[in-house]
């Protein structure tokens, strides 16, 4: 089987993945990161929502299955090298993060302790069921 020209340009790492960066398409807000493999990438642009590589679980990860934040794709880049996806999308609820925050890079290295800039908008509980610690 041919792989399509634009899947064989993707500079994949010697497991089969590739880093993906999901970022705000309106704000440009940066909101995870996650990993992909040639499946997870061909479902994603297949069904225009993000679907990753869970490399804990060793599965296919359709981004919001668990908490209903799904993320819409509007763009996908592909970076000079070929070896980094960046996904502009639309983050469904506005909880990208399993902690119930819009973003999972939510410390800030400050004088050398790393401060919380963000709120937990939903509590993982509320999102998850108690006692569940998300992580989709």
């Amino acid at each position: 089987m041919t792989l399509p020209a634009w899947i064989d340009a993707v500079q994949w790492t010697d497991d089969g993945l590739v880093p993906a960066i999901a970022q705000d398409a309106r704000t440009g807000r940066i909101l995870m990161f996650a990993w992909m493999n040639r499946v997870a990438l061909e479902q994603t642009v297949a069904t225009g929502e993000a679907v990753y590589f869970s490399r804990s679980r060793q599965r296919l990860w359709h981004k919001g299955e668990e908490s209903g934040h799904v993320q819409r794709v509007q763009e996908i880049r592909l970076d000079c090298d070929g070896d980094v996806i960046l996904l502009q999308i639309e983050q469904i609820g506005g909880i990208a993060c399993h902690t119930g925050r819009e973003s999972c890079f939510f410390r800030r290295l400050v004088d050398e302790q790393w401060q919380i800039t963000d709120p937990v908008l939903k509590s993982p509980g509320e999102i998850y069921g108690e006692g569940a610690h998300g992580h989709e």
